[in-house]
This record gives C-alpha cells, sequence and structure tokens, in this order.
C-alpha cells in the first residue's frame, strides 16, 4: 500500500507554498521530523520557512487550530515559542490531501542543560509558558492520562496482534500492573473522582531537549539570547511537571540538580507544585508504554521501518519487559526532592 506522504513530492510542497502566496525557488531542505513531514523552504526573495505538512488523520481541523491558537497566544505575551504565520486570513491551509502550515525560521542549537544558568533560563520560561496554559483549558485537544497513554495503546497493540506470542503474556502482566499503579494518582486516572489536587492545565507537552533551541547572544541581536520553543503538536492538558520530567538524565543526584535548577527558574514567576514530583516516574512509564503504540500505528510510512528497524522483535518487546519491571520499581522509590 502506498502511504500518504509517498505523495508529498517536492512540486507538491512548492504547489501548496504557492497557494498561500510563497514562491520557492526550488531548494527544500528536510528537516527531522517522524510525525509529520517538515520541510525548510528557500523563497525567491532570499528569505526561508518552514512548511509543516501535518501527519493525516492524526489530529482534526479543530485540534490542529488549538495548537496554533495556544501558539498565537504565548507569543502575544511574549514567550519565545514558534508559531504559523497568519497567511491569506488563515494559519491552517490545504493542497492535495494535506493540512499544512507556515511558520518563520529560527536557527538554534541544543541547550547545554549540563549548565545549571542554562536550566534555570529554560525554568523561566516554562513557567511563563504555564502561566499562559493556565488561562483557560483547550477545547478539542486531549488530556495526558493513563487511558490515552497506556490503557488505549495496550488494547490497541493486542487487538492487532503486534505484540508476539512468545513476550505477550510477560508484557501484559507488566502493563497492566503499571496501569494498577498509575491510576493511584488521581491526576493521571481519567476515571478519578475530582481528578486530585494536583492542578492541570495545557502544556507543551513534548518539552524535550530537540524541541528548544538556544540562540547565542550573537546570533541573534534583534531578539536576544536563551531558549525558544519549537513543535507544540503534542500540546495537550496534564501536570506542569510533564514539561519537566524529559529534561533530566543521568544519576538520582544529577537528575535532583537539574531539577532543582530548572525549579529555581521556574519560580521567579510561577509556583512549582512539589506534590508534583510524584509524577514523574508514573509519566515516564506512560510514555513507555504510548511508544510502543505510536511506532506500531506508523509502520506503515516508511520512514519508520527504515528509522526504527530494531522494532517489533521479540528482543524489542523483551527489553519493554525489562523495562516496564525496572519502572515499577522505580514508581516505589521516594519521589526526587527540590
Amino acid at each position: 500500500m502506498t502511504h500518504a506522504f509517498e505523495t508529498l513530492t517536492p512540486d507538491l510542497v512548492l504547489d501548496a507554498l504557492e497557494t498561500v502566496g510563497l514562491r520557492g525557488d526550488g531548494r527544500l531542505t528536510a528537516l527531522s521530523s517522524y510525525e509529520n513531514r517538515v520541510y525548510q523552504v528557500q523563497l525567491e526573495d532570499g528569505s526561508s520557512v518552514v512548511a509543516k505538512f501535518y501527519r493525516p488523520a492524526r489530529w482534526s481541523e479543530a485540534q490542529i487550530l488549538e495548537e496554533h491558537a495556544f501558539a498565537a497566544e504565548l507569543m502575544a505575551f511574549e514567550v519565545p515559542a514558534i508559531g504559523p504565520l497568519l497567511l491569506n486570513g488563515a494559519t491552517l491551509h490545504q493542497f492535495g490531501g494535506f493540512a499544512f502550515s507556515v511558520s518563520p525560521r529560527r536557527g538554534g542549537r541544543p541547550p547545554e542543560l549540563d549548565d545549571g544558568e542554562v536550566l534555570e533560563w529554560i525554568g523561566r520560561f516554562l513557567a511563563r509558558i504555564h502561566t499562559v496554559g493556565a488561562r483557560k483549558p483547550f477545547v478539542a485537544r486531549p488530556a495526558l492520562n493513563v487511558q490515552t497513554f497506556a490503557e488505549e495503546p495496550m488494547q490497541w497493540l493486542l487487538g492487532h496482534d503486534m505484540v508476539p506470542l512468545d513476550v505477550q503474556s510477560a508484557w501484559t502482566r507488566g502493563v497492566e500492573q503499571a496501569i494498577a499503579v498509575i491510576k493511584t494518582y488521581d491526576t493521571l486516572n481519567a476515571q478519578a473522582k475530582g481528578q486530585g489536587d494536583i492542578r492541570v492545565l495545557r502544556l507543551h507537552g513534548d518539552c524535550h531537549p530537540g524541541n528548544i533551541l538556544w540562540t547565542p547572544a550573537d546570533a541573534a541581536p534583534d531578539r536576544g539570547p536563551g531558549p525558544h520553543f519549537v513543535d507544540l503538536d503534542d500540546a495537550r492538558t496534564g501536570p506542569a511537571v510533564q514539561d519537566f520530567w524529559m529534561l533530566l538524565s543521568g544519576d538520582r543526584q544529577q537528575r535532583q540538580r537539574q531539577l532543582g535548577a530548572l525549579v529555581d527558574g521556574y519560580e521567579q514567576f510561577r509556583e512549582f507544585d512539589r506534590a508534583e514530583l510524584a509524577l514523574i516516574e508514573p509519566l515516564r512509564t506512560l510514555r513507555l508504554i504510548h511508544y510502543s503504540a505510536w511506532l506500531a500505528r506508523r509502520w506503515t510510512d516508511p520512514t519508520f521501518p527504515a528509522n526504527f528497524p530494531w522494532f517489533g522483535s521479540s528482543d524489542y518487546w523483551q527489553g519493554q519487559v525489562q523495562m516496564l519491571e525496572e519502572q515499577l520499581e522505580a514508581m516505589q522509590e521516594p519521589p526526587l526532592i527540590v
């Protein structure tokens, strides 16, 4: 079967841009993105833009427009996020069977997460994102919880026979045990009455180092140095700590130090609820389960077998069982302290 993205040719990309008044000079550079297709496009006037073609059937038009509105809201409050341009009175466009948007190009390098000052700076901007995110809720975009990130993915994987029989029982048992633990946290359990005491809000949702670009002072004198946030494609509702934990790495002492710097910066603008620290390992476990279903659901996209050739083997799933066992232990340990 031909995947939809196989029809997304360079000519189609350039033709799509012409419909919104942008004439490319023929030079396209594919940027790193598995979920969507993203291109840096050189224009005839010498400038360049980033064109994003959304994966068909992943988000509804209402959900994409909520992402765009959130980005616009952040930029209106001078938060350094990159949102789509308003072209012909709209931010979302249709061409050749694809929804697409166009954003300004912003350069940058990965942040130095071993530098406490950099982490503190990122923490300040996360607080500003969350201050805007707390102003009103998402209506169309989903929440991050055990139903959307564990139960439904598990049922899909088993229903589509994606887990080999020789490891299926062990994997299913590990996921069910993890779900039972995660459901004890009301904030992550959509079925819990009252949702617990931890507040949820609109988040970046996928705040890993690759989605933060650091601009040195000498590279952008018009904007100033510091981080700017890209790719709000996974923006959803959840606890604030979701935007923290993917920036932590290393042993417990290193992670605690990194978290301390992030929170120090964050609390210059917004209070951080220490009760959320207990959610870090449950959130990591949810991502682990969701990731396998994410890969499996996209396997007909030729990009995925080419870049994830190890996925789907018995060795892969046995590795998942081991990681689930490790996460079950991690969820029983005392949370990090700041």
